[in-house]
This record gives C-alpha cells, sequence and structure tokens, in this order.
C-alpha cells in the first residue's frame, strides 16, 4: 500500500514517515501544496494524508484540484479543530478528519479503516489477495500459505503485497526499490536481491510449487506456473 504525506513541518512529515513505514506502507511525503498536488496528479496512491495549513496552496485546495479527477481516499490531518473546518473539508471530498495532536495508534487504525472501505466496498475479505495457496490481506497485514501464517517483517510484507497486486507482471529492480524503499535506484546496491531472497526462503522454500520467479535480465514475477 502506497500512502502519500502532505505536511509543511519537517519534523512531523518524519515523524509519519518512519512510523507508516515501519508498518508497512510506502510513504511518498510532499512538503507544500503545490509538490503534494504535482504527486497527487503523477502518482498512483491508495491513500492521502492531508495537512490543511500547508504554505502556498493550502490543503482546501489541494482537495478541491484533486477531487475533479481522483477517488483516493483522503485523511485531513491538521492543528485546526473547529467544526467549520470539519464541514468544509468534508464537504470538499475527505473522508476522515484527524485533529492534531493524535495518538499515532489512532492514525494507523484510521487509515486501516478507510483502505478497507475503499478496497473492499464494505467487506473485509474483498480486499484479500489470493494466488494458488497463498493469501494475503493488506488491511490486517497478513500473509498466509496452505493454511500456515507466513511471518514477514513490514518490507517483506510491503514486497510481497507489491508483488501480488502486480501478479503477473514483471517488475524491475527500479521499480521494486522505489515502491517498496521509495529509493531512486543505485546499481551498486543488492537490497531487491536481499529481499527477494528472505521473502523466497519464507514464501517458496517449504513448498513444492514455487510463487516468485526470476526474468533473466528484467526482475521479478509472482506467478502460477503449470508443471507439464
Amino acid at each position: 500500500m502506497k500512502l502519500l504525506v502532505i505536511e509543511d513541518e519537517l519534523r512531523a512529515a518524519d515523524y509519519l514517515k518512519q512510523g507508516l513505514s515501519e508498518n508497512g506502507y510506502v510513504v511518498e511525503v510532499a512538503h507544500n501544496g503545490t509538490d503534494g498536488l504535482h504527486a497527487v496528479v503523477n502518482g498512483d496512491h491508495d491513500l492521502i494524508v492531508l495537512d490543511i495549513m500547508l504554505p502556498g496552496i493550502d490543503g482546501f485546495a489541494v482537495l478541491s484540484a484533486l477531487r475533479t479527477s481522483k477517488a483516493t481516499p483522503v485523511l485531513l490531518l491538521t492543528a485546526r479543530g473547529q467544526t467549520d473546518d470539519k464541514v468544509r473539508g468534508l464537504d470538499l471530498g475527505a473522508d476522515d478528519y484527524l485533529v492534531k495532536p493524535f495518538q499515532f495508534l489512532e492514525l494507523l487504525a484510521r487509515i486501516r479503516v478507510l483502505l478497507k472501505r475503499n478496497n473492499g466496498k464494505g467487506g473485509a475479505a474483498d480486499s484479500l489477495l489470493r494466488l494458488a495457496d497463498m493469501e494475503v490481506d493488506p488491511v490486517r497485514h497478513r500473509a498466509v500459505r496452505a493454511g500456515k501464517r507466513i511471518d514477514l517483517s513490514a518490507k517483506e510484507f510491503a514486497l510481497l503485497t507489491l508483488l501480488m497486486q502486480r501478479t503477473g507482471q514483471v517488475l524491475s529492480r527500479t521499480q521494486i526499490a522505489s515502491l517498496v524503499w521509495d529509493i531512486n535506484f543505485d546499481s551498486d546496491t543488492n537490497v531487491v536481491e536481499v529481499a527477494i531472497r528472505r521473502l523466497r526462503a519464507k514464501v517458496d522454500d517449504d513448498f513444492p510449487e514455487k510463487l516468485i520467479h526470476t526474468v533473466r535480465g528484467v526482475g521479478y514475477v509472482l506467478e502460477q506456473r503449470r508443471v507439464a
């Protein structure tokens, strides 16, 4: 799941990015309304955390502009607690509203609810990702194969979720590094290979049917391959 955080306070933005990343989300950050709106238009995010009090274009203007073309769930995150601001934000198309200061666990809970509502449209089962005997629940951060729970780190879960969401699509190392680690790809690093190797050990090694495959010179793909 990829989230966009639009927050001008650097410490708050870093706190949100670290906390959300540790919980398995891929997080992109913009520090003003202009950059945030550009990221919205050019990105593919599952949810947007949007501060109202932004320099330049404020959060209300960003929300109004993005609602002309995007239905992405938006959680307003702001120091303003007045009823008028809440009503205005909801009228402009926000899906939820959280006032600073807040408990991070509450933020996580609200994000899970919005993602479940958007992906499952009323049922958690609808958001499940399935391939062969494997099932991944992006909302509950749970992965199971052949009835056995797979113990994954936050990054391993993010990587598996990405592969499951793109089943049958070959992803390059550059794409994986950008979508899972949100970093510019460095050809000298082997972070992707190491992560794939560790994920394979947990997802494939104990099962006769292998689901993670290497496409030499291109990248990696998750798919079910029938053996003749």
